[in-house]
């Protein structure tokens, strides 16, 4: 006693199988972006005379080191984009007066969260081409900064142990 098959079934799951073939095969091209460089940093001292930023200038062509110590003879590749700048800027606060740190620029303002007196806070922002101002407020006496963004940017494609 032999089975018969239903050739109606038969084309349903071939038709079924073929159906999860094709969803399961991606497009062929793939968008490759270079990968994002890691957030520039940028340290922030303020004193009761001004408030000191160091370095002055970044993203004016290759930095001088490299992220990670593996990668120090490894050329940083470069990104052309448009794209603002990931800034990292970690602030101490040297007086014994409360303050905000303000960046302000370019048609771009940040404002940290509040920065007590003998504290430190980092501020995270993302920072288009120009020159900023750095300053503290609440602190009238300090002399504010210039921090100069420049157009160069890198890709971390050669950082190894990068998220």
């Amino acid at each position: 006693m032999g089975r018969q098959r239903n050739p109606k079934a038969l084309a349903g799951a071939l038709a079924v199988v073929v159906a999860l073939l094709a969803a399961g095969c991606g497009a062929e091209e793939h968008v490759n972006d270079p990968r994002p460089q890691p957030p520039t940093r940028v340290s922030v001292a303020i004193n009761q005379e001004e408030v000191i930023v160091d370095p002055a200038r970044i993203a004016v062509g290759p930095e001088p080191d490299q992220q990670i110590p593996q990668n120090q003879n490894t050329s940083q590749p470069p990104v052309r984009s448009n794209a603002p700048l990931d800034v990292v800027l970690t602030a101490a606060n040297l007086t014994d007066l409360d303050s905000r740190l303000l960046v302000r620029g370019n048609g771009k303002d940040a404002t940290s969260q509040a920065l007590a007196a003998n504290g430190n806070i980092s501020l995270q922002t993302a920072l288009p081409t120009g020159v900023y101002i750095v300053r503290a407020a609440g602190i009238p006496s300090a002399e504010p900064a210039r921090l100069v963004v420049g157009p160069y940017r890198t890709s971390s494609e050669k950082d190894v142990l990068l998220p």
